[in-house]
């Protein structure tokens, strides 16, 4: 999909499943299990979307996914359904080594969003994309060195020292544009400095929403997770910023949704709503509905 000087391909690291319940919060499951139809554990799946952004010599990775460094308990626990490097091997059939990746833009560290940013080599852990500046927001990387116990499971803190020795971790302190173009906005709902990842084409904006709405579905307002630490404050984070995407026509990217990779929102009938329905891959209107 390209929009003004930007192209824009999604890119996947398997899908994963976690309980419908945590995923809505206190929704009741007569709701949303038409659209996410959960197994006999309860648990629905996710998708490990992540987004490549190239304009000149810029190739922009936008979260990295879970990685391969997993226990089989750990498989069985999630259901995690990936083949070995599965991003990296995605890349690579696209024509894109792990090498040319000039930045990885994490919304967060939670270990389904920042797994994927190491793994092991012949000689220890490596950084899987080694020519990259690793932007994160400060207040996060923070926080996630010292998690509250209600989510320390959320975060492998052991991997980011690697990062931070070989200078490949570049901090950033609240809404800012990291290069021409690509902004990030700071949501703190969810957890503390998550970021929107805003791209300002000149020709419409596109945006990265992370776990401020995993879910097409997810665009109502009350629709939120149960593992928000905050979630008032992430209501009142999803109504603003959608207010602004509705109004400016954004194009909006679902990291976790198995079925919709991006849409427009509008307002219509008292609720935010899905506009048009896109897959990155080609730029056309994805197939099914919207609900």
């Amino acid at each position: 999909m390209r929009i003004g000087d930007w192209q824009f391909q999604a890119f996947h690291d398997g899908r994963f499943k976690l309980d419908g319940g945590a995923m809505f919060g206190v929704v009741p499951k007569v709701f949303w299990e038409k659209e996410h139809p959960a197994d006999a554990s309860n648990r629905i799946d996710l998708d490990l979307r992540c987004l490549l952004a190239e304009s000149g010599d810029r190739r922009v990775l936008v979260d990295t996914g879970m990685g391969d460094r997993w226990t089989e308990k750990q498989v069985g626990i999630y259901s995690i359904e990936r083949r070995p490097r599965q991003l990296t091997a995605e890349l690579a059939e696209a024509g894109i080594t792990r090498e040319s990746i000039t930045d990885v833009v994490l919304t967060h560290l939670h270990f389904d969003h920042a797994g994927g940013v190491l793994r092991q080599g012949e000689d220890g852990l490596e950084p899987v994309f080694p020519n990259a500046r690793h932007w994160v927001q400060k207040r996060h990387w923070d926080w996630a060195h010292d998690p509250s116990e209600r989510d320390r499971a959320s975060f492998r803190k052991d991997d980011f020292a690697l990062l931070e020795s070989r200078g490949q971790l570049q901090m950033v302190d609240g809404a800012t544009e990291l290069f021409p173009g690509v902004r990030v906005t700071p949501v703190n709902g969810h957890t503390t400095g998550q970021q929107l990842v805003e791209f300002h084409t000149g020709q419409g904006v596109l945006v990265f929403v992370g776990d401020l709405i995993p879910f097409l579905s997810q665009l109502h307002v009350p629709w939120i997770m149960g593992f928000d630490l905050n979630p008032l404050l992430t209501v009142s984070e999803k109504k603003k910023f959608l207010t602004r995407a509705a109004e400016d026509g954004y194009v909006l990217v679902f990291e976790h949704d198995p079925r919709f990779e991006a849409a427009t929102v509008q307002f219509s009938e008292g609720r935010f709503q899905p506009g048009e329905v896109f897959t990155l891959a080609a730029g056309r209107p994805a197939g099914g509905a919207a609900s």
